[in-house]
């Protein structure tokens, strides 16, 4: 039985990624909600995007690995659009450390 490929989109992989770096999902509570049939994708995507590899979330499935830094065909506003989302992205993760850190200091306090 030939198993079939599945793609998942641009915004899917960043919503695993916020998710996963929320601290409140668990991988298999990400696969659920997103419908990702296997964790080690979640992990990759994250490696991707804490390298800054974030041309390779626009890659078809199977061009992962090829030279290269996106697709072509992407417009400068859908550029801007994805650079943006990712610039969301960090903005959240930088509260949550505050956050973090801050819950930090009161406990010394």
């Amino acid at each position: 039985m030939e198993r079939k490929k599945n793609f998942y989109s641009y915004e899917t992989k960043m919503k695993a990624i916020e998710m996963k770096m929320s601290g409140q999902y668990s991988n298999r509570e990400i696969m659920e909600e997103l419908g990702i049939i296997n964790d080690s994708q979640i992990r990759i995507w994250l490696m991707w995007y804490r390298k800054g590899e974030m041309y390779r979330f626009a890659q078809p499935s199977g061009k992962q690995y090829s030279y290269g830094k996106g697709p072509e065909g992407l417009t400068e506003v859908e550029q801007l659009k994805r650079e943006n989302q990712h610039l969301q992205i960090q903005l959240e993760i930088l509260k949550k450390y505050q956050e973090i850190e801050r819950s930090w200091y009161q406990r010394l306090s």
